[in-house]
């Protein structure tokens, strides 16, 4: 179905504010033209400073995603294996009535045998972790630690700033220099690249750093494509440079930071020469930064989660957090760092999501990032009861999460049940026992933070829901009234969770009326330290991780596998997503999937040579997790020794109907416990069996 279809009418177009649902700093605001209770289009707010009427190719084709022919409009019962996608439509009534017989038995053996899946296939704070853990909370099912993306990184900012704070992103337009360090802009970070652009165009020098020769390394004044995972090395580097040359502010140093002077011997531990073999780039690049960096002001890094993916991830996070206040950074609106900007939110977490009903009870915690072991592990003491139900909403844990083999093998145990609430057949919807059809952002209430801006927006429902589609926080209150949780809070409507997201601490009526509204953060808003730190400045060392018996300092971890040291898998790989995929969304989009057309691993000419491989041909990626077929694009977008396997597409659109995860492990992070998907060594050779066959289509 698509707008196309529906009869010519001459009723008036209304415009409906909006935000973008997806996992993207940016945030957008929407406006939708909708006409007869029907979407036309989706368009950037030209009167939202941030989004300034620009979207990007994926969300500006969010009609198109809406009214998918392939949309999920009523429950779906199994009736294939797991993993077949056969299913057959079934009611509300007969839905809700199983799936809480089902649940409502297991929880009185033992609730913790129940796990919640999700991430942010919504970033709303509504359709999000709202009804849905009030719900877990209630039934006192296992809780889930989400680490899939942030949670190295948003760790190590957290022992160093205190929390996940930092400038604001509009002052990037004024700085003179910006290293945009592990983040690939113009794919990820629209709006920030704009303002990017801006300084540029006013003088400032732009530095990537980026294992991957990226679009934005393209647009950029200079690039060091460092060896994944050696971001730390390259901080300290920068360090004892600023050192040995003294192009430190000595009273911000002395003034806001705890713990220089042992900073500062570990950062002479690493003259460019070290840190060069380190990272696999000439070491005159790095004291060219150095002197940059300790020379102009105001400098601004905008760091992002690409770098924080491998084992010492939260260590490189505090490393390149620590340069700010190096150089005084923070005194100027337009310096310091931006990682994250969602600790600026003053959510009222408590109130929206109720741990409250856990009435005392400890249920485990099951990371997100090792669900493929988890699903596999039966029962023991120290593991607790075998998973006998997980519910996935705003997830594709089969295509997203880590040595995917295994997740894909604990989705198919027959005796796992399983309810996935989707908008469309994804990989995890294919291992369902029931698929129940979720509605998308233009059709529910929900409200927004953002991690790129600090900026509150609202979204309005702006067309009915297509077909039978609920609202998650409307499929939640069902199963709670089914299954007896009969506290007032699961009658809340999504309106009242929107007001009880921020309680008084925003411009309500702005935010009616404009679809957004500003926090008050400062302009730099650490001139003057007062860092949300214990001691209120910038931690060099921290007594929390101490008290851990971690070290108090970063430093920088080598990769769980690092760059050579397996001659069998010789080969680094880094997996980011696909310019027109946000993670494993859009992936169905047919527009955006004819453009992107079929999964590649580039892979540098010289490294192709070596194994006989040309360009387009079919090769076999492999560990000893897996093996992956895909077709090899020659690019020096890949540095000699890294391969990149952009992702994620669904593992039914891969030739063997698998993608990138087949490769990348369930290692965790230093800090945050995150998974490693950066740290990852492959082989790559020729496929023999692809010489002797024809190839099979790319499905349309």
């Amino acid at each position: 179905m698509t707008p196309a279809t529906f009869p010519e009418t001459t009723a008036p177009v209304q415009r409906v504010l909006g935000a973008c649902p997806h996992d993207c700093p940016d945030t957008c605001s929407l406006v939708t033209s909708v006409q007869d209770g029907v979407a036309l289009r989706v368009q950037g707010n030209p009167d939202h400073p941030s989004t300034g009427g620009v979207l990007c190719a994926k969300v500006s084709r969010y009609v198109e995603r809406t009214y998918h022919p392939d949309r999920v409009l009523t429950p779906l019962r199994r009736v294939g294996p797991k993993g077949s996608g056969r299913f057959e439509p079934a009611s509300w009534d007969e839905a809700l009535d199983v799936i809480a017989r089902r649940l409502s038995g297991i929880a009185a053996r033992d609730p913790q045998a129940i796990l919640p899946y999700s991430y942010c296939g919504t970033m709303g704070l509504v359709q999000g972790e709202a009804m849905a853990q009030r719900f877990f909370h209630a039934l006192g099912a296992s809780l889930l630690d989400r680490t899939i993306c942030a949670s190295a990184g948003a760790a190590g900012l957290t022992h160093t700033l205190g929390g996940k704070v930092g400038m604001r992103m509009e002052f990037f337009a004024e700085s003179r220099l910006i290293l945009i360090w592990g983040s690939n802009a113009i794919t990820s970070n629209l709006h920030f690249w704009r303002l990017a652009q801006e300084a540029r165009r006013r003088g400032a020098k732009l530095v990537c750093i980026d294992p991957r020769r990226s679009e934005t390394a393209d647009k950029c004044d200079a690039h060091l494509a460092i060896l994944p995972g050696t971001d730390a090395a390259l901080a300290f580097a920068l360090m004892h440079e600023l050192v040995v040359h003294d192009w430190l502010d000595h009273d911000y140093l002395a003034r806001h930071t705890l713990g220089w002077e042992a900073l500062r011997e570990r950062a002479l531990q690493w003259p460019p020469e070290r840190a060069a073999a380190v990272c696999g780039i000439p070491a005159q690049q790095i004291r060219d930064l150095a002197r940059d960096y300790g020379t102009t002001r105001p400098a601004a890094i905008r760091l992002n989660y690409g770098m924080q993916r491998v084992r010492g991830g939260g260590n490189a996070a505090r490393a390149i957090a620590c340069l700010p206040a190096l150089v005084g950074a923070w005194r100027h609106r337009a310096g310091g760092l931006l990682l994250s900007s969602s600790g600026w939110y003053p959510v009222d977490r408590a109130r929206l999501q109720r741990p409250d009903l856990l009435a005392g009870r400890q249920p485990r915690t099951l990371n997100m990032s090792t669900v493929g072991d988890d699903l596999l592990r039966a029962s023991s003491p120290a593991f607790g009861p075998q998973v006998e139900a997980v519910v996935v909403y705003n997830s594709n844990p089969v295509a997203v999460a880590p040595e995917s083999a295994k997740v894909a093998r604990g989705f198919a145990r027959e005796d796992l049940f399983t309810v996935v609430l989707e908008q469309f057949r994804t990989d995890t919807a294919d291992h369902a026992d029931w698929v129940l059809p979720a509605t998308t952002q233009l059709e529910h209430w929900d409200l927004h933070t953002a991690y790129g801006h600090t900026d509150v927006l609202l979204n309005r429902p702006a067309i009915a829901p297509v077909g039978q589609a609920l609202p998650n926080t409307e499929i939640f209150r069902r199963l709670a009234r089914r299954m007896g949780l009969d506290d007032p809070c699961f009658a809340d409507d999504d309106e009242t969770l929107c007001r009880q997201a921020f309680g008084d601490r925003v411009d309500v009526q702005a935010l009616r009326r404009d679809g957004w509204t500003p926090l008050p953060v400062p302009e730099a808003p650490f001139a003057d330290g007062r860092f949300p730190t214990a001691s209120g400045r910038c931690e060099f060392f921290s007594a929390t991780l101490a008290r851990q018996g971690l070290d108090g300092l970063p430093d920088h971890l080598p990769n769980h596998e690092p760059a050579g040291s397996d001659p069998r898998h010789p080969l680094a790989m880094v997996s980011p997503p696909a310019r027109n995929f946000l993670n494993s969304t859009f992936v169905n989009v047919t527009s955006l999937r004819a453009i992107e057309r079929e999964p590649v691993l580039e892979i540098h000419p010289q490294d192709a040579a070596a194994r006989g491989i040309a360009d387009g041909q079919r090769v076999r990626v492999f560990n000893d997790r897996g093996s992956y077929r895909v077709r090899a694009e020659l690019s020096t977008r890949a540095r000699p020794g890294v391969v990149v396997g952009l992702g994620i597409w669904w593992r039914k659109f891969g030739l063997d109907g698998t993608n990138v995860n087949e490769l990348t492990s369930q290692k965790l992070t230093d800090l945050g416990n995150g998974p490693v998907f950066y740290d990852c060594l492959v082989q790559v050779e020729a496929d023999a069996a692809a010489a002797a066959a024809p190839q099979p289509a790319v499905p349309a």
